[in-house]
């Protein structure tokens, strides 16, 4: 036997090679959105996308008029109970998005050791979703996109408290601005509707 041509079965894996953990693959499809947020080009507005087109899908089909501005005129009294299972639906989907962000945001960070991946866009999903649920939008063109660019505004720009919120720990931090970002662009959503827009 050539030892310098054999190699030594004891020597072939390290200790430290041997106890790495494996990458969380679920988590990272979570995080990233089912790859999106790989893309070379604006991950961030992606995964916002993704989040608007969940919300129209959801919401597809729901007249108009039940989302009319007022106390009165509250999801399902216009229109027959359908757009309170919708906003029901919406809520349940809202929640859903929150609660595996955090959890795939925790793994992720974990794994990777960065603090705010670039590639996690599951918060901007969630952020853009939570935003149009909570302004009850109306499912057409303007106020799909006014509140996809109230959001992606807020993000970026990040006012109080919304980069306070990145200081949380973890997955908690990389959800939480976004979430923020996505209450300040509802509020903005009703501003709009209650001056006619």
């Amino acid at each position: 036997m050539n030892p310098r041509t054999e190699p030594n079965p004891d020597a072939a894996i390290s200790p430290a090679a041997a106890q790495a953990p494996a990458q969380p693959r679920l988590a990272y499809l979570i995080a990233t959105v089912l790859g999106i947020g790989y893309s070379p080009q604006a991950p961030g507005t992606l995964g916002s996308l993704v989040g608007l087109a969940i919300y129209a899908v959801v919401s597809f089909g729901i007249p108009i008029k039940a989302f009319a501005f007022g106390v009165a005129n509250t999801p399902g009294v216009l229109a027959g109970g359908r757009a309170l299972r919708v906003s029901i639906t919406c809520a349940v989907i809202a929640a859903a998005l929150a609660f595996i962000g955090v959890w795939a945001a925790n793994r992720v960070v974990a794994f990777s050791g960065i603090k705010d991946p670039q590639f996690v866009v599951i918060d901007e999903t969630s952020g853009q979703f939570l935003a149009l649920f909570l302004a009850l939008a109306p499912v057409n063109w303007k106020y799909l996109l006014l509140g996809f660019i109230l959001f992606r505004v807020f993000d970026i720009w990040k006012p109080f408290p919304v980069r306070q919120a990145e200081s949380l720990r973890a997955g908690w931090g990389i959800m939480a601005d976004d979430w923020i970002a996505g209450i300040y662009a509802a509020l903005g959503l009703w501003l709009a509707r209650a001056a006619g827009l």
